[in-house]
């Protein structure tokens, strides 16, 4: 573990390993929240944001201002991007610590050691030089890609802007804090394709397309398309405790809602004020869709000299690029054991 890590010894890094189990399925729902006439329902909708923020920690967004043509073209190049062989695929291979190409199954998380079923394409703007399939591979994938990226973004520095005013920074904190423009950006656009299951394939509960898991950012926002369910909300404010015995619920995929949650990032800036929750995307059960499962995330994660410390200074200071890479590396040293183990 580096110098770093040792100083401020992350509870999130411990806390990950405790998620696991099949738990208890019930039924609920998340906030939606309408972001239409935005300018004069501010105060408004900062108000449902914050409560939505603290009391579940996920929320869907509607009418917010991302044109659905462009949501689907983008899915659709993803689709492309990913029905590309192996062999095209792996010419654009991931960039270790930097959130930048395409993994297979290379992410383990600490709640179950096990790989996630699934394979990723992930856009962090200034480590894409050498990455973009050109027009001859998959036609204008960077171009919609680099637009989709720019309104994804947009949009959730609308959304941090109204935690800024609730927690006393200036309005466009976050904005300055995710500056696009730097070479230290990091937000990252990932594509996700999640393994078809094979119709007679039996239910392992230590394989899930997504473990359990809180992410590493300030806010997440995930385009999901009808029909392709799985993920799950594990509601509460608090993570800890549950264990086997802790409730899920799913969230239903709408394609004209974004479904948004908070990240450890922004639970940290907060002093805790604001809670990332954990969900997890399940394997099919018997008699549901068992096909690929497509979908796309933006995080929203401060740059990389963005120094992290709430207004209450709960949590010492620490850089946004060691906060990050602390987290990405729990998943990769438990790759690493689980590869062990395998041997």
């Amino acid at each position: 573990m580096t110098h770093t890590a040792e100083k401020y010894a992350l509870k999130e890094l411990d806390l990950e390993t405790t998620f696991g189990g099949m738990g208890r399925e019930v039924e609920g729902d998340i906030p939606v929240i309408d972001l239409s006439d935005f300018d004069r329902r501010r105060e408004e909708i900062t108000d449902q944001l914050w409560q939505a923020a603290t009391d579940v920690g996920f929320f869907q967004l509607s009418n917010h201002g991302l044109e659905l043509d462009l949501i689907k073209q983008a899915f659709a190049l993803s689709e492309c991007f990913f029905a590309l062989p192996e062999s095209s695929k792996q010419q654009y291979p991931l960039k270790k610590g930097l959130n930048s190409g395409w993994e297979f199954k290379s992410q383990v998380r600490p709640s179950t050691g096990t790989a996630d079923e699934k394979e990723s394409f992930q856009i962090t703007l200034p480590h894409m030089d050498d990455l973009w399939p050109n027009q001859t591979v998959v036609p204008e994938f960077s171009r919609v890609m680099l637009d989709f990226e720019n309104r994804a973004w947009q949009l959730g520095m609308t959304v941090l802007s109204c935690f800024a005013d609730r927690l006393g920074f200036e309005r466009d904190f976050f904005g300055r804090a995710h500056d696009r423009s730097l070479e230290d950006y990091q937000s990252t656009l990932r594509l996700l394709h999640y393994l078809p299951l094979a119709d007679d394939a039996r239910l392992d509960e230590s394989i899930w397309r997504a473990g359990a898991h809180t992410d590493f950012d300030c806010l997440t926002m995930v385009f999901q398309q009808e029909g392709q369910g799985g993920l799950q909300v594990s509601p509460g404010k608090d993570a800890e405790g549950k264990g086997d015995d802790r409730e899920w619920f799913t969230v239903a995929p709408k394609e004209d809602r974004i479904t948004c949650n908070i990240g450890d990032m922004l639970m940290r800036w907060s002093d805790d004020r604001l809670k990332s929750t954990l969900h997890r995307v399940r394997m099919p059960k018997e008699g549901e869709y068992k096909g690929p499962r497509y979908s796309m995330a933006f995080f929203c994660q401060a740059n990389k000299e963005q120094v992290i410390q709430g207004p209450g200074k709960k949590y010492p200071p620490i850089s946004a690029r060691d906060y990050l890479l602390q987290r990405i590396q729990a998943n990769f040293d438990a790759a690493e054991k689980a590869a062990e183990a395998r041997k």
